[in-house]
């Protein structure tokens, strides 16, 4: 990783609080901030695009503006003439260190079941590259492999800003202990 980059990712790299770990718990609100991560959408569009009713959409939307991981962007004008309130992901959840490692099993399996839905609705044409794999680890070695990781994809996260001209891919890297 360029030195530049490294410095960088030091510097953002921080514990969750209480708050964004919760905010981060749910499928629902983790899908908001990929969404509003591509582009500010309003309430309405983003409980028609999540199939969602408004109320419900807005009671997450304001746990991640209170959270500070969603924000408000500048009041626009829609294509009726009427004012709208867009929203646009903060760009702090993936600088967070493990934000739900502490919480609870089924806050934990959030980001899975956001990751599962939203790989449903692309559908199996939209896998790029899969990789499945079996290994035996002590705990340390782990830990290495997350952070060996954790330190390619820092430097992708850091950089996205220069690629947002191509296809916007998703991903997950999960490691879980196999049933005996």
């Amino acid at each position: 990783m360029d030195d530049q980059v490294a410095a960088r990712v030091a510097d953002r790299r921080r514990e969750a609080t209480a708050r964004e770990a919760k905010a981060l718990g749910h499928p629902l609100r983790l899908r908001i901030l990929r969404l509003c991560g591509e582009r500010e959408l309003t309430n309405k569009e983003l409980a028609d695009r999540l199939g969602k009713d408004p109320g419900t959409v807005l009671h997450h939307v304001r746990q991640l503006t209170e959270a500070g991981l969603l924000e408000q962007a500048p009041v626009r004008t829609g294509v009726s003439g009427a004012l709208e309130k867009p929203y646009r992901n903060a760009g702090k959840t993936w600088w967070l260190d493990g934000p739900l490692n502490a919480e609870n099993e089924d806050t934990r399996f959030g980001p899975i079941e956001a990751f599962q839905d939203e790989l449903r609705e692309a559908g199996p044409a939209s896998v790029r590259v899969v990789e499945r794999f079996a290994l035996h680890l002590s705990p340390e070695e782990v830990t290495e492999l997350d952070n060996r990781i954790l330190d390619i994809l820092d430097e992708y996260v850091a950089t996205d800003h220069q690629r947002l001209d191509r296809p916007l891919l998703n991903g997950i890297f999960l490691l879980h202990r196999m049933a005996e």
